[in-house]
């Protein structure tokens, strides 16, 4: 439920005085109380316009590589299972249920039946079977230039409706991968016939067809009359490419889109002060921190590292780059909205304190500061700067900003050839995509892991998570396990877990802003958005 209706509603009970619990967007109202037309009963029909801050490229699901281009994708095609609303679990989408083997060496899915593919140039819209998913999901797994199904050595048809998944290697963390539009269902006629033209001829199962695509402007969907699911609200939707932040904002607020995504900076502040408008803002599923070389230079001192981390004043630096919001202080390398992510590590993290962090430097052997290189992005340079304010008045350390483009950057922080480096990592819900790439031992010579931490406690308890057990909350419980040990070791400075902004338009209904940005119109974890005209 929007806030713009929920303070009609809360109106509307005041001058009733009748108490209603309202906690979905479902109806809910007490016996004997008239229900006020259109609050909660969805319209049908209208176009809703949602403004992407990036051209989409290719929807082939083993081409694409943005986010903008899986908001369009979802609407069209399915996978064959999506996360709740709350990124906490599982619901069923084109399969029904599903089951791991007790080696976890395989899982093995039942199909939903009776679903249709939307009408093609090759097909006329037939029935989806095990082979389709058979062949989609080997596809990404031999082809997708992402690596989207990293670990599938197979897929087995045991039936027309049931497949089993087989793996290379135990991996608790499959699921979360099937979520991916990398890993939609899609028939191969299509994909055959159109070759190398499929990305801009994407057919699936989805609630919406492919009706026009105007290259760097929009693209068209209409309902897909044959959806398996619930039944769209709307008649269409329209994705509108706007790369300008300030045309974004504009096109909101003149009525040219009804969602702006990707809203930062001035443009947050423009929205929330527009009554007419409103401003969502979550914590998602992005981090941005501080790698320090675990191997080499004054860092692979461990105290070195606490010193460093207990001069940093993290909440200036956010509060120094966020200067309209768009943040929270980040409390370890999981953020927020991850369901690993624990209240307690806040008390894990280091107090700023200038005055210890000089006594414990001074106790190594790099008493009365040092000089050191920071590689960085352009585009994060406000950190590096206030970071480097910070280090020499308190430390005396001399930080040299070295600012890279993205290539050199990546060679550097690889090869353990950064000293100090800036990054920002944004994943899947699923701890495993925040932890194991970032201090898992085996990713050493990765961007992840460039920075050489090494820990076998951590390694284990990596380990453990991702082939033992299937369990979300025993997992989690080795995951917390292996923060706190990260936490402990100074292995890594987090500044800030960004938050997604969204501006809608109160008339949009049903709207539900995810901690990982994915914008569903239908879906079948209960969204489905409704134009109230």
């Amino acid at each position: 439920m929007s806030i713009f209706k929920s303070r009609l509603l809360v109106l509307f009970l005041v001058l009733v005085t009748v108490l209603v619990a309202c906690g979905t967007n479902e109806d809910s109202t007490e016996e004997g109380t008239e229900e006020e037309p259109n609050q909660e009963t969805p319209t049908s029909g209208g176009n809703l316009i949602i403004g992407l801050s990036s051209n989409a490229a290719t929807l082939d699901p083993t081409l694409y590589t943005g986010v903008y281009e899986s908001q369009i994708m979802r609407s069209i095609a399915d996978t064959l299972i999506v996360y709740d609303q709350d990124l906490q679990s599982f619901v069923p989408s084109l399969a029904t249920d599903w089951e791991a083997a007790d080696d976890m060496m395989s899982y093995t899915f039942s199909i939903r039946e009776n679903v249709y593919f939307q009408p093609g140039e090759y097909q006329d819209g037939r029935l989806m079977t095990a082979e389709d998913v058979k062949y989609s999901l080997e596809r990404s797994a031999e082809t997708s230039a992402q690596n989207r199904l990293a670990g599938v050595e197979s897929v087995e048809v045991t039936g027309e409706y049931e497949v089993v998944i087989h793996l290379e290697e135990p991996n608790s963390a499959l699921l979360a991968m099937l979520t991916d539009q990398g890993n939609i269902i899609v028939p191969e006629e299509e994909v055959e016939g159109w070759g190398d033209q499929f990305g801009s001829h994407l057919i699936g199962t989805g609630p919406f067809i492919l009706d026009n695509w105007q290259t760097d402007q929009q693209v068209d969907l209409v309902k897909h009359d044959n959806y398996w699911g619930e039944e769209p609200h709307l008649d269409g939707v329209s994705y509108k490419f706007i790369t300008d932040q300030a045309m974004m904002t504009n096109a909101l607020r003149s009525g040219d889109v009804d969602i702006a995504t990707d809203i930062r900076g001035q443009n947050r502040e423009v929205i929330s002060q527009d009554d007419n408008f409103e401003l969502l803002s979550t914590p998602g599923l992005s981090i941005t921190y501080l790698d320090m070389n675990s191997q080499q230079g004054p860092t692979a001192d461990p105290k070195v590292r606490e010193a460093i981390f207990k001069a940093t004043n993290v909440e200036e630096i956010v509060q120094g780059v966020h200067q309209w919001g768009g943040a929270v202080v980040a409390n370890g390398p999981l953020p927020q909205g991850s369901w690993g992510y624990d209240d307690s590590f806040e008390s894990l993290k280091a107090t700023y304190d200038p005055e210890e962090a000089k006594q414990i430097l001074d106790e190594t052997d790099y008493a009365g500061g040092f000089a050191i290189d920071l590689y960085v992005l352009e585009t994060r340079t406000n950190y590096a700067t206030i970071f480097q304010n910070q280090m020499k008045e308190n430390l005396n350390i001399d930080v040299n900003i070295q600012v890279s483009e993205w290539g050199t950057l990546t060679e550097t922080v690889s090869s353990n050839n950064a000293p100090l480096n800036i990054g920002g990592w944004s994943w899947y819900p699923d701890p495993y995509f925040f932890l194991n790439p970032r201090f898992h031992s085996d990713q050493h010579g990765s961007n992840g892991n460039g920075k050489g931490y090494q820990s076998d406690v951590v390694d284990e308890l990596l380990d453990r998570a991702l082939t033992e057990t299937v369990e979300q909350a025993e997992r989690a419980e080795l995951y917390q396990e292996a923060v706190t040990e990260i936490m402990n070791d100074y292995a890594t400075i987090e500044f800030d877990n960004l938050e997604i902004a969204t501006g809608i338009n109160p008339k949009v209904n049903g709207f539900n802003l995810s901690p990982d940005g994915s914008i569903y119109v239908v879906s079948p974890n209960g969204v489905n958005i409704s134009i109230t005209e």
